[in-house]
């Protein structure tokens, strides 16, 4: 599980042999979410535990890096 990204407390991972569509795992320490990462857009999928503001903080940071994770996305998974 690659880390690819590292914030303000946040772990940004996207796991090897991991299933369609692009998607990024955010781990907090409160807890995990997992964010899908469209051409134009990214998206809370799943919710376990992390913050309200760390959510935010997660989806401003993607939205920003939403190319390069898309790029490491496709590098990871041989796309």
């Amino acid at each position: 599980m690659p880390t690819v990204l590292q914030l303000f407390g946040l772990v940004f991972r996207i796991y090897t042999r991991d299933h369609l569509p692009p998607h990024v795992h955010v781990i907090s320490p409160d807890g995990e979410a997992k964010f899908t990462i469209g051409e134009t857009v990214v998206e809370l999928v799943q919710n376990k535990g992390m913050k309200q503001k760390d959510i935010n903080l997660s989806l401003s940071i993607l939205e920003e890096n939403r190319e390069r994770l898309i790029n490491e996305w496709n590098k990871i998974h041989q796309i």
